[in-house]
């Protein structure tokens, strides 16, 4: 285990995220005053201190050797430690009485959930908000991502880091340096970000609502600056646009990439991309289709509720446009079902993803073919590609951890006092990195009425789930020898 090196790069990523907290610094100084961008400029000399102190005490070695026991270590550090680092402006704006939900809104942030503890986010500082936004889209594309893109140190071992960190059971490169991927991805969520920016402005938000939701739709994270979220602006094109940046976001960047190439052919013959389409355009009509039949919604008003309901379930996103708790009950199942789906493989949403589900349900029909020619040797097909025997079993392994993971939470929770179907929720929520659920922690609500014991175990799910399980557990539970 080559200790020192992790500590270095862990260094140089410290040293990244002292940079990016000038950024709300910089910008509460003249929106806020001296007073609120102290507490940014305290934890970005946190940050940079520590971070200039372990590239002194840990200077790379010349052989460095990085494999997966590094990879591992360095991925779960980065996010614990930016999450740390991340709560110190909420604790400085609140008190130390407030280090439970200071940590829980910065992991809340960095892992694209959206759960927030705060029920007026707009008496918040605006350098604050700036701040919630920035984290989501950090971390929506990844820590390490953002690291191997920029501090070439970070490309030694690259492969490794990104499948301890990328989401998907199947990673690959878009170019033939690992650098030049994770500089390919960037540049598309920033393009992305960048255009939402632009035409939410046109739509009527102000430049800086425009600015924080077009970070949070991208990372399909769902921190706003409104207290209704979405539904808040009360403007049909608002959302219409957001929901086309959400579908776009829960897609595979790499298709992304092929189309910027001029290759438009894998939006049509990609199977896990049609699926996933063909979830949202399901669950859309199904939820319409309740709402006009139990709440006599019109039909255009049924398909728009619906579509971005089920949209920001399944991206993993959480905004909302209603108040999908106080909906029929087939709808209400119908959403907390689709927070067990998840966008593409290679996007910025959370939970299982659409092809570990199609992998299992091809695994599934093979196994029922089996039972009729028993001697037959059927490989698993995805499309015209067959998936290897380890990656099926490595998929069905973590659908049981998924489900594992979110009944202990659940059972935790309940342990602790919370209800029944909030506990649930809440857990499903945190593993899947949603946000917001079903009765105590609604879209209406918030989670900031748990006690702290509650936020710390939700805080551990959210961290958990949004690096895919393996990599906490791990850490958790591996003899770390060679």
């Amino acid at each position: 285990m080559n200790l020192g090196g992790v500590l270095f790069l862990l260094g140089r990523l410290l040293l990244a995220l002292a940079g990016t907290l000038m950024i709300p610094a910089v910008f509460s100084y003249f929106a806020d005053g001296l007073t609120h961008a102290d507490d940014f400029f305290l934890a970005a000399g946190i940050a940079g201190g520590l971070g200039f102190v372990l590239q002194i005490l840990f200077r790379q070695p010349r052989n460095f050797s990085f494999g997966r026991h590094e990879a591992f270590l360095l991925v779960s550090a980065a996010w614990i430690t930016a999450s740390l680092v991340g709560a110190i402006p909420y604790l400085m704006h609140h008190g130390l009485s407030f280090a439970a939900d200071a940590l829980f809104e910065s992991v809340s942030g960095f892992t694209t959930t959206g759960a927030s503890i705060y029920s007026e986010v707009e008496s918040l500082p605006r350098g604050l908000l700036l701040w919630r936004s920035l984290t989501q889209w950090l971390g929506g594309m990844g820590i390490i991502v953002l690291g191997i893109a920029i501090l070439p140190k970070l490309a030694v071992g690259g492969m490794e880091l990104l499948g301890a960190e990328a989401p998907g059971p199947m990673q690959e490169k878009l170019t033939p340096r690992i650098a030049q991927t994770a500089k390919a991805l960037w540049g598309i969520y920033a393009t992305l970000t960048a255009l939402e920016f632009v035409l939410l402005w046109i739509a009527g938000m102000s430049p800086f609502d425009a600015i924080n939701h077009a970070m949070t739709t991208t990372a399909t994270a769902g921190f706003s600056t409104n207290d209704h979220s979405i539904m808040g602006f009360q403007n049909g094109w608002i959302e219409l646009i957001v929901l086309t940046f959400m579908i776009m976001a829960g897609a595979n960047f790499a298709l992304h990439f092929q189309l910027l190439r001029g290759r438009p052919r894998p939006l049509f013959t990609d199977p896990e991309f049609r699926l996933y389409l063909g979830i949202l355009g399901g669950a859309t009509v199904l939820l319409a289709a309740n709402l006009m039949l139990h709440r006599g919604e019109g039909l255009l008003d049924a398909l728009r509720l619906g579509a971005f309901q089920a949209t920001t379930m399944v991206t993993t996103t959480g905004y909302a446009t209603a108040d999908y708790d106080q909906w029929p009950n087939f709808a209400r199942a119908l959403l907390f079902m689709l927070v067990f789906v998840g966008g593409c493989a290679g996007s910025t949403t959370g939970s299982v993803k659409v092809v570990r589900s199609l992998i299992v349900i091809k695994k599934l029909g093979v196994d029922l073919k089996k039972l009729l020619q028993p001697h037959a040797v059927l490989p698993v097909r995805v499309g015209n590609r067959s998936i290897p025997e380890d990656v099926v079993t490595s998929v069905t392994t973590f659908m049981l951890l998924f489900l594992g993971l979110f009944a202990a939470g659940g059972l935790t929770l309940g342990f602790l006092g919370v209800d029944l179907l909030t506990a649930f929720s809440a857990s499903a929520s945190c593993v899947a990195n949603v946000g917001p659920g079903l009765a105590g922690v609604g879209p209406a609500t918030n989670y900031g009425h748990f006690p702290a014991a509650v936020k710390v175990v939700l805080s551990g799910l959210m961290i958990t789930g949004r690096l895919e399980l393996y990599t906490i557990l791990v850490l958790l539970f591996i003899r770390w020898r060679r």
